[in-house]
């Protein structure tokens, strides 16, 4: 089942060199199309996209993180928005190394080191510094951008920051990962009613058309994905287009075992399983970023956009239980910075400084509102050895781990 791919509109026009950089990743795509036989499924044509050495839009120099379109990124995170998250984050963190006294962070995919600068300042503020602060980052390039972020905003804790070349075997401390999740591949999968009505299920791929690239759905006949199970009950004739996460499972699952002592702190945008595989969520949650616009079409200048989906947080939890870490919570980003006293940093503020005050409200707000971050937005932490501790104080109040 072909289907031709949406051509978003009103897009800013990348620069030349940027138009070339995507030209050469295209024609890459179009080779890996080609030596798998003319269709490639939609989880590795997004892991090229995104990862292949020096052409993906993650292994490649492009701005990807910051506030405006104007400085060349695509998106914004929490980090980029305020010092306060760190700032919150840093409470939580803190008092984890005070119940282990294992003061090592490891944090995946540190973007632009912003969260790793704030959080090492932040850290030492709060009276509980950070001894060593490991970097797991894959892209030379934003590799050479975290370090000049950090000797920018902390030049004198340069030396504690340590970037890996692969994991350790063993790590006490806490492992963060803030929107990493939502950036590894995924399954599509297509539900449509055959001609007696009955739902039939489709992978969906890619394929190279003389227009570029293009959809084509085929039939599964193999054992379906579990997480799908889900959707049983929809109506037979109701069509799904939908994601599995089995990329996010399986770093859960590589990661949980060098995890010999201490927590491990994940955040990102997505729902648990009978949220996202809802009968109203019939469209799926792809969705693709290029200079603060969003759309849905994975297919837009290979290279220079963001591809992403929501996470399946009910898999995750379930990954990292089965990989023998305990579950220690899991809320929304709302809730855990305001149990971890977010509210307190801002009651520091005064409020009589309006070039102070007023931006760091603004982007507070944007981190609590339901309307912006602060529900879309979840925090699921996993701990190992942990057994005397009562809890982590992000999740002392409004703790929805029942939900998974």
């Amino acid at each position: 089942m072909n289907q031709a791919a949406p051509k978003p509109h009103s897009l800013p026009v990348p620069e030349t060199d940027a138009l070339e950089h995507s030209r050469r990743l295209t024609a890459y795509l179009a080779d890996a199309i080609g030596a798998n036989g003319g269709w490639l499924p939609f989880d590795r044509f997004m892991e090229l996209a995104l990862y292949a050495p020096g052409l993906g839009y993650y292994a490649a120099g492009a701005a990807k993180f910051g506030r405006l379109a104007a400085d060349g990124s695509d998106f914004v995170t929490a980090p980029e928005l305020t010092p306060l998250f760190a700032r919150t984050l840093a409470r939580q963190i803190g008092e984890i190394f005070e119940q282990t006294g294992d003061a090592q962070v490891l944090e995946f995919g540190a973007g632009s080191g912003r969260l790793a600068a704030d959080l090492l300042l932040a850290l030492d503020a709060e009276g509980t510094p950070c001894g060593q602060y490991s970097i797991m980052e894959l892209s030379g390039e934003l590799r050479a951008r975290q370090r000049a972020t950090i000797e920018k905003a902390a030049p004198h804790l340069l030396d504690r920051v340590t970037w890996l070349d692969r994991l350790p075997d063993a790590f006490h401390g806490t492992m963060i990962g803030n929107e990493v999740l939502d950036a590894m591949p995924v399954r599509l999968w297509a539900r449509r009613p055959d001609a007696s009505a009955e739902p039939v299920w489709f992978e969906r791929g890619v394929v190279l058309t003389p227009e570029g690239f293009a959809w084509e759905e085929r039939r599964y006949t193999g054992p379906l994905p579990q997480a799908l199970n889900a959707l049983a009950d929809l109506p037979p004739t109701q069509e799904y287009l939908t994601e599995t996460h089995e990329a996010a499972s399986a770093f859960v699952r590589s990661v949980a075992p060098l995890l010999a002592r201490g927590v491990l702190l994940l955040i990102d945008y997505g729902f648990p399983a009978r949220e996202y595989y809802h009968p109203q969520r019939a469209g799926g949650t792809l969705m693709c970023h290029y200079r603060h616009h969003a759309h849905d079409d994975p297919f837009y200048y290979p290279g220079l956009q963001d591809i992403t989906a929501h996470v399946e947080f009910s898999g995750i939890a379930d990954a990292g239980v089965e990989a023998g870490l305990d579950l220690l919570g899991f809320t929304s980003q709302a809730r855990f910075l305001m149990n971890a006293g977010i509210v307190d940093l801002m009651s520091a503020l005064d409020p009589t400084d309006p070039e102070t005050f007023m931006p760091a409200a603004a982007a507070a707000q944007k981190l609590l509102s339901e309307a912006e971050m602060g529900e879309l937005f979840k925090v699921i932490a996993f701990g190992r050895a942990m057994d005397e501790w009562a809890g982590l104080v992000g999740f002392v109040n409004g703790d929805r781990s029942h939900a998974l």
